[in-house]
């Protein structure tokens, strides 16, 4: 290469890189400082509400407080303390109390947790609110937010609960302000910028359910991948629509959930911004920046011809070469020569393949060495608790040969009943084993999985109230109208035994054993949840490896089945735990499986797959 050429080359690139450079810089710090200012007009907004909401807080606090140490309602606390106190009385006096007091919803409940009055739903009156009851002192807890369910309709509401000082038993006041257009009309925006409420959180999106302070909304349907987003993970997020086909239509906004006291996710705050101003100063920047480069580009036009004979080819070689490499072939090479860099790159091009081929077989001998010993150690650990006792066993029978005849049949029968005992324990073990192995294809038949659920939890309900041992709750929230599945009964029916006799040996203290399923677009949703000690993020990332267990005994087979069935089923399984407090599974099942035409499963066929729960089953939950 000439140095004229070397010349005329430097100066395309350095002409074509500053200008690249120049307008990276302009555009990258003009974005940068536009995101900067409008994350501040964003932050101060999201702060105010933050502070309007606090205020609200005490102020709904403050105004329960007053209900509950008001002289009427510490009359009707004694007055429903007496044996043969006559509730209905009181049936309306919610309504009263709220309107004088400034709440839209007030309902006073009794210790036992029976509603005697409710401003806002009286025909529920007589029903039990067990959730006020289950926190010992409510006086002095902060309001939370609360899904209220009206007559005809559900609104989320800032509430407090507030105890009587002064009477035997508990009496509940429970008061609050409804979250919705007002709210939204005390948060003063920022010119470009627009709050919105979403409080409608159910499977289905409602876009007439989504609020703004100054009235409808254009295009609330262009809303329900955010709120699909923020059902999935209830975290602050941030999304970008594009109303039209112009780019300076977008907005950005801020998406902040809004969670219950127990962290239920009830409602969405938005807060938007418009982009227009970036987009049209961009626009400017990069015309700019479109004139100054049309001269670099048409002096590098003269010079293509070259770039394209000397370096393209070469690079395209390499490139190829690459993708063959990444395709598996690992002894490819490329037949470049020459001194220059080109060259010395194909060189190191060919080396790399060359140990890359040599590492991969090593590291695939080294995998195959490392399974065969962990399979080794696994079942040299499985089977020596029961050799023990049979090797114990055959020595006690051999000194046995030297006693009377009556003392050695008795020792004969005994040593027998272990004998067999033993050895139908390693053959449960060599099942087990085996039925990994050869996991069965799936059989699909039309099923109906909540069905399925309550079959395979029927079983343990013994075990759940043990004379003895910690009791374990069990809670049911099951969709109605679940669609049937395509689903194999049986592997289906093994896999929730599996998931339950795990969740069993996470509570050995007692807890909550909780089954939900829910419809979702691509099929349904199975969630399994204990209140057990949790796991870590390593476990997590481990559970389902074949013949890995956090357990003293166990082979590691129990959740590799779960995993191996779903997976047959064209499913996913994965796991979400808190460390010393809980664990969840959840189980996405599609709808229909490809190329089937499943017989819809009678409800007795799917109740005779129950059968008790023995020590062969609860042993493949390890």
């Amino acid at each position: 290469m000439s140095f004229r050429t070397k010349l005329f080359l430097l100066f395309l690139v350095t002409v074509l890189a500053s200008v690249s450079a120049v307008t990276y810089s302009v555009t990258h710090y003009t974005r940068a400082a536009y995101e900067e200012a409008d994350m501040q007009r964003t932050q101060a907004l999201v702060e105010q509400f933050q502070k309007e909401f606090a205020q609200q807080r005490e102020l709904v606090a403050r105004q329960v407080e007053n209900v509950t140490n008001s002289e009427f309602t510490l009359k009707m606390a004694i007055d429903l303390e007496r044996a043969n106190a006559d509730q209905s009385l009181y049936a309306r006096d919610a309504a009263g109390a709220a309107q004088e007091h400034g709440l839209n919803f007030m309902e006073f409940v009794m210790s036992d947790g029976t509603l005697i009055s409710s401003a806002q739903y009286p025909a529920r009156v007589g029903y039990k609110e067990t959730w006020v009851t289950n926190v010992k002192d409510w006086n002095g807890t902060e309001s939370f937010l609360r899904k209220e369910e009206l007559p005809n309709e559900s609104a989320v509401a800032l509430t407090a609960v507030r105890t009587q000082p002064n009477v035997t038993r508990p009496f509940y006041a429970i008061g609050g302000r409804r979250l919705d257009r007002n709210f939204l009309a005390s948060l003063v925006a920022p010119a470009g910028m627009r709050t919105l409420l979403y409080l409608n959180l159910d499977a289905t999106f409602v876009p007439g359910d989504i609020t703004a302070a100054n009235g409808d909304i254009d295009q609330p349907e262009r809303f329900a991948p955010i709120i699909a987003q923020i059902q999935k993970q209830p975290a602050p997020l941030v999304q970008t629509i594009q109303w039209t086909s112009d780019a300076a239509s977008a907005e950005s906004f801020h998406v902040l959930p809004l969670t219950g006291r127990s962290g239920e996710l009830l409602g969405a705050l938005l807060v938007g911004s418009s982009r227009s101003d970036l987009v049209l100063l961009t626009r400017h920047i990069m015309k700019l920046s479109a004139v100054v480069a049309a001269a670099a580009i048409l002096i590098g036009l003269l010079l293509t011809w070259w770039v394209s004979a000397r370096i393209t080819r070469p690079i395209e070689e390499l490139a190829e070469g690459a993708r063959e490499v990444a395709a598996g072939h690992w002894d490819t090479r490329i037949n470049l020569s020459g001194r220059d860099e080109t060259g010395q790159l194909a060189s190191a091009f060919n080396n790399m393949t060359q140990t890359l081929a040599t590492q991969r077989e090593r590291l695939v001998q080294t995998e195959r060495v490392a399974a065969w010993r962990e399979l080794a150690r696994r079942l040299a650990h499985e089977l020596r608790n029961p050799l023990f006792p049979l090797q114990i066993t055959v020595e006690n029978m051999q000194r046995a040969r030297q006693l009377g005849p009556d003392q050695f049949l008795e020792v004969f029968n005994e040593s027998t009943a272990t004998l067999k005992a033993e050895l139908a324990n390693l053959n449960s073990i060599v099942n087990r084993f085996s039925d990994f192995s050869k996991m069965p294809p799936p059989e699909f038949s039309r099923m109906d999985v909540n069905e399925a659920i309550r079959s395979a939890v029927r079983l343990f309900e013994p075990q759940f109230h043990e004379v003895g041992k910690p009791n374990i709750a069990t809670e049911y929230f099951l969709k109605e109208n679940l669609p049937d599945i395509d689903g194999d009964p049986d592997l289906l029916h093994k896999a929730f035994q599996n998931l339950v006799l795990n969740a069993l040996d996470a509570m050995p203290a007692g807890g909550t054993l909780t089954f939900r399923t829910v419809e979702i677009q691509s099929g349904i949703r199975i969630e399994v949840a204990d209140t057990g000690k949790g796991l870590t993020p390593e476990e997590c990332s481990r559970l389902f490896t074949p013949y890995y267990t956090t357990k003293q005994q166990g082979t590691g087979l129990g959740l590799a089945i779960v995993q191996s069935v779903v997976s047959d089923h064209r499913g996913t399984i994965s796991v979400a735990s808190e460390e010393g407090h809980s664990t969840t599974f959840r189980i996405e099942l599609p709808r229909r499986q490809p190329g089937v035409t499943a017989k819809k499963l009678s409800s007795n066929a799917a109740t005779d797959q129950s059968a008790p729960a023995t020590p062969e089953t609860a042993a493949a939950s390890d």
